[in-house]
C-alpha cells in the first residue's frame, strides 16, 4: 500500500477487528456446492467449482454499504446463468495492475511477480525482486497515491486491476470500469486478524492458478505462526508496553481488539490498552498518555524512527516516559527499502509469523536467543 497512504489508514482503521474465528460454510449463491476454502480472513469468501472460482469480497472499506462477487472463470468453463450477473475474470491471469504493496509479496511468493505491469507509485515497493522490474521498465508507475492514471491503465490494458477503496466514493474505480476494465476490490486491509490478513495470499492463488500453491504457502505460515505461540504458551504477561506515538496533536492507541492488540496479547505482554473495546484505534491527548504508559517496562514507538536522540528531538515530552529512560523503545517501520519504502507495511501483512516472533524477541528474548528481527529495531 503506498507509504504516505498506508500511515493513515494506519492511524484511522488498521485496527478494525480481529478474529480467527474459522468460515467453513456451505457457500450462499445459487448453482455451488463447494465449501468455502477461507478460514481466518473474515471478508473473503472463495468456493472453487469446476471451471470457475466464486470470490466474495466482504467489508471493503468502514460502513460499506454492499458486498462484490466476481467469477474467475477458466478456460472452457461454463458459469452458470445464475452468475453470469457478477463480474467474469478470466483466469489464470497473465496481467495484473495491483495498488497496494502488500500485494506484492503474495505475488512474488506465488512466482507470478512478472505478471505485473503497473502500480502506483512505484517508490513505494521496497521488494528488490519487484524492484528490479520497475528499474528494468517491466512495471509502470500507475499514478500517485489514491489518483490513478486512467488513461495510463487503459493503454496498459491488464487484465485485472486489484485495488481498495476507503468510503462509498469511488469514482476512480467507476470510471476504469466504464473504460472497460476489470476491476477487483479487496479488503485484506480491513482484516485484523493477523492470518486472516495473511490468508488472501489465497486470492493471488485462485487469479493465477495457483491454488495448491498458495494452500502450502500459506498453511506453513500458519503452522510457523502456532510453533511461535507454542514457544510462549506457558509465559505469563507481566511485562507492559505503550504503543504508538504522537500524530499531529493526537495520540492514536490500537484498540483491544486489533491487529497489533492480538500480536502482544499472542506474545504474552501486557499491552496497556487491551481492554479498550473494539477495533480501529482511539485518539489521546499525550496528557492521558503519560498517565496511563509512564511507567510501561516496553514502548513500540510507530514512525521510523533511528535513536533515542530523533525520537526526542521529535517530542522533547518523549523522555519523560520510563522506556525512555531504560532505553526499551523499539519500532517496526525504521527499515526501509531502496526508494524510501517501508518494509514493515510491505511484508508484515503476509508474514505475521515473522512480526509475532519479533514481538516474542522483544518481550521473551530468552526463548529466540539466536533468532534476528526481520522487523523491529531497538532504538538506542
Amino acid at each position: 500500500m503506498r507509504f504516505s497512504f498506508y500511515k493513515v489508514l494506519l492511524v484511522c482503521i488498521l485496527f478494525s477487528f480481529i478474529g480467527c474465528q474459522k468460515n467453513q460454510k456451505k457457500d450462499t449463491l445459487n448453482d455451488t456446492t463447494a465449501s468455502n476454502s477461507i478460514q481466518f480472513a473474515k471478508n473473503l469468501a472463495i468456493y472453487k467449482q469446476e471451471g470457475y472460482t466464486v470470490v466474495t469480497v466482504k467489508n471493503p472499506w468502514p460502513d460499506a454499504v454492499k458486498n462484490f462477487t466476481y467469477i474467475l472463470k477458466e478456460k472452457n468453463g461454463i458459469v452458470p446463468d445464475s452468475l453470469k450477473k457478477y463480474t467474469q475474470i478470466q483466469v489464470p491471469l497473465q496481467s495484473i495492475v495491483v495498488t497496494s504493496t502488500t500485494n506484492i509479496p503474495f505475488l512474488e511468493m506465488l512466482g507470478v511477480e512478472k505478471s505485473l505491469i503497473g502500480f502506483p507509485h512505484t517508490d513505494y515497493v521496497s521488494s528488490e525482486k519487484t524492484r528490479a522490474l520497475i528499474d528494468a521498465g517491466s512495471v509502470k508507475n500507475v499514478g500517485q497515491n489514491e489518483k490513478l492514471n486512467n488513461e495510463q491503465l487503459i493503454d496498459l490494458a491488464p487484465e485485472l486491476i486489484v485495488t481498495f477503496g476507503i468510503d462509498n466514493n469511488n469514482p476512480t474505480l467507476e470510471n476504469l470500469q466504464k473504460s472497460g476494465l476489470k476491476v477487483l476490490i479487496q479488503a485484506d486491509w480491513m482484516e485484523q486478524s493477523p492470518l486472516g490478513k495473511a490468508e488472501w495470499l489465497k486470492l493471488y492463488g485462485a487469479l493465477f492458478g495457483k491454488e495448491k500453491e498458495a494452500d502450502i504457502l500459506f498453511e506453513n505460515i500458519v503452522k510457523e505462526y502456532n510453533n511461535a505461540l507454542t514457544l510462549v504458551a506457558t509465559k505469563k504477561p507481566t511485562s507492559t508496553v505503550l504503543y504508538g506515538s504522537m500524530y499531529q496533536d493526537q495520540w492514536f492507541v490500537a484498540k483491544g481488539n486489533s491487529w497489533v492488540a492480538q500480536f502482544m496479547r499472542d506474545a504474552k505482554a501486557n499491552y496497556l490498552w487491551s481492554s479498550l473495546e473494539g477495533t480501529g484505534s482511539l485518539g489521546l491527548s499525550f496528557e492521558n498518555i503519560l498517565d496511563k504508559g509512564k511507567t510501561a517496562n516496553f514502548w513500540i514507538a510507530t514512525g521510523s524512527f533511528k535513536s533515542l536522540s530523533e525520537l526526542e528531538k521529535a517530542n522533547p515530552h518523549y523522555s519523560q516516559f520510563d522506556a525512555f529512560t531504560n532505553k526499551t523503545i523499539y519500532t517496526f517501520e525504521g527499515k526501509l527499502g531502496a526508494t524510501g519504502g517501508t518494509i514493515f507495511y510491505e511484508l508484515s501483512p503476509s508474514r505475521p509469523d515473522l512480526v509475532l516472533k519479533d514481538y516474542i524477541k522483544i518481550f521473551h528474548p530468552e526463548l529466540l536467543p539466536d533468532y534476528n528481527f526481520t522487523f523491529a529495531q531497538k532504538l538506542n
